[in-house]
């Protein structure tokens, strides 16, 4: 395989840098293709954590070209930041290394001021956004009223951007929510300085990938969020504002949907969601406060404490089905270690009715009761392991399982946050 999609099969938070970061070792491009500064990727290399939040995680390998898709919303002072940290590691000296579509629509201060206001105004029934602004960028993008990148290298039309749309947004922030107006002046200069800054950076990235891709190069796409966070296919509403299964490669990065060669799906070995929305498998009690603090499971971009349960194979069934995955990977499967027994949940009920199905309606979803086969656990530390013959029995077994409930193979084991803590069965791009 020389194009492989990585995507979450859960509600985000799966550990994507990680698998991400590994897989860019062996890719020559590495293409983020949807989201924005909503998702974070934690990198961990030789004990040094870096967090990414735009940049994709090709980054810290040399050599490697790394793609900001035309689906991306960008924050460019974010973007601005994260090339100044990578910089300073001595990471990206050459910046045809990252490239940023003209085309990716720009995350302005209304966006973000109307993304924190209007959840504020929902109250008890807020769904829970990082405040980024992202919702707001791809309700512009879709009304056809959006600055994008290639806007910012173009003053003059920008300026009758920042004009037009400022008296809009002011009027919704000021007379609906009582918050405080944007100056458009401060706005553009600001624009206009970051333009400047990031011209260096921006590009056609569907033609550098078409290049790549018809040279035999191994492209690497990488997904933010998770399946069930995506517009159309997640626990709607309580989702994100873009797609983020496989699919959305295919506009959102540029490229066309019979040059992907496999789409990996990856999964914790148990369950973890910010925000509100239903969550079967969520454990409130002894079992879910023991996996948050074994798994220190805390968002990468907000600090949030996530919800913790046990890994739900009805939700990874409909993830391989919608995202059509040919591998899996099992990130924090040593954080298991310890437990007499494991639960999985095989099959849900709902009002009384077995169901291996995902249900159609979030209030379905929301009275959906798991129904838990247990494994038996395992006492070893599996953070030294690196052939899969050396797993405890009962952690291959656990594996195993999965595999056998899916119905996809689990090409990769994480056993640790570093790079190098990896199990592969499977070699995914062709040498």
């Amino acid at each position: 395989m020389t194009a492989i999609v990585a995507v979450g099969a859960q509600w985000g938070d799966e550990g994507k840098g990680k698998i991400s970061d590994w897989l860019a070792i062996h890719a020559d491009v590495v293409v983020r293709f949807q989201g924005g500064n909503n998702a974070g990727h934690t990198l961990v290399v030789d004990g040094e954590k870096t967090v990414l939040h735009l940049i994709p995680c090709g980054v810290l390998q040399p050599g490697t070209v790394n793609l900001i898709g035309p689906g991306v919303v960008v924050d460019p002072r974010v973007l601005r930041d994260e090339i100044d940290q990578i910089e300073a590691k001595g990471a990206l000296r050459d910046p045809s290394r990252l490239r940023v579509s003209g085309r990716a629509h720009v995350i302005c201060d209304w966006h973000i001021s109307l993304d924190k206001a209007r959840d504020e105004a929902r109250q008890e029934a807020a769904i829970g956004t990082t405040g980024r602004g992202i919702g707001p960028t791809y309700e512009d993008k879709v009304a056809r009223r959006g600055i994008r990148m290639a806007d910012l290298l173009d003053p003059e039309s920008l300026r009758i951007a920042v004009d037009r749309i400022a008296r809009e947004k002011n009027f919704e922030l000021v007379e609906l929510y009582r918050w405080k107006a944007i100056d458009p002046d401060v706005l553009y200069d600001e624009l206009v300085a970051l333009g400047r800054r990031l011209e260096p950076y921006v590009d056609h990235t569907g033609r550098i990938l078409d290049e790549a891709l018809c040279a035999g190069k191994h492209v690497l796409f990488e997904g933010a969020q998770g399946t069930f966070l995506d517009i159309d296919h997640g626990t709607y509403p309580y989702v994100t504002s873009s797609n983020c299964v496989a699919g959305a490669v295919c506009t959102g990065g540029g490229v066309g949907p019979t040059r992907i060669d496999g789409v990996l799906g990856i999964t914790k070995a148990y369950t973890t969601r910010v925000g509100g929305g239903p969550f079967p498998t969520e454990d409130e009690g002894e079992g879910g406060r023991w996996l948050g603090e074994r798994g220190n499971e805390f968002g990468a971009t907000t600090g949030r404490k996530r919800r913790c349960g046990w890994l739900d194979t009805v939700v990874l069934r409909e993830a391989a089905i919608v995202n059509g995955f040919t591998a899996l990977a099992v990130n924090k499967l040593d954080i298991l270690s310890g437990r007499s027994e494991i639960p999985v949940a095989t099959a849900w009920k709902i009002d009384g009715k077995l169901t291996r199905d995902f249900p159609m309606t979030l209030g379905e979803l929301a009275r959906a009761e798991p129904v838990y086969e247990s494994l038996p656990g395992w006492q070893e530390d599996l953070q030294g392991v690196r052939r899969y013959e050396d797993l405890p029995d009962a952690a291959r077994r656990y594996v195993d399982r999965i595999e056998a409930l899916v119905d996809v193979p689990v090409a990769l084991i994480s056993v640790g946050p570093g790079r190098d803590e990896t199990i592969a069965r499977q070699e995914l791009f062709a040498r």
